[in-house]
């Protein structure tokens, strides 16, 4: 049963080089060169990792190196001793002390956010027929 929770795992030995598909968490400790995309998955870069690749998953936890993209429609988090070269598209993010990062920003609401659209839309309207 235990082996359903674990991530699948490349080793620091490996390079991949080119397209990562998956649906299920993945842990990177080697190389990969290309792009990695896990729509509904974590995706775990190790402190070895050497990553020169566009990430796209769920949540993206960074202890090793990236040079590229990040897109997360949850979390990304940027531990101590991990390098991110590249632009962070996500709803939350989290950089430790001593997590170097160099590139843009862009903290997104996501589309499950209507209610709040629904709100502004009210309170830009409620201004109005008080000018009236």
């Amino acid at each position: 049963m235990a082996a359903e929770n674990t991530a699948t795992r490349i080793g620091k030995s490996v390079l991949i080089r080119g397209e990562v598909k998956g649906s299920e968490d993945l842990y990177v400790d080697g190389q990969v060169e290309g792009t990695i995309s896990l729509s509904e998955s974590r995706l775990t870069v190790g402190p070895n990792a050497v990553l020169s690749a566009d990430l796209s998953a769920r949540d993206v936890l960074v202890m090793g190196t990236v040079q590229g993209n990040i897109v997360a429609s949850g979390r990304v988090e940027l531990r101590a001793g991990s390098q991110v070269n590249g632009d962070i598209r996500a709803a939350r993010l989290a950089i430790e002390d001593n997590a170097v990062f160099r590139g843009k920003v862009d903290l997104t609401q996501g589309v499950q956010k209507p209610v709040d659209t629904h709100k502004a839309a009210e309170t830009v309207k409620t201004p109005s027929s008080g000018a009236e």
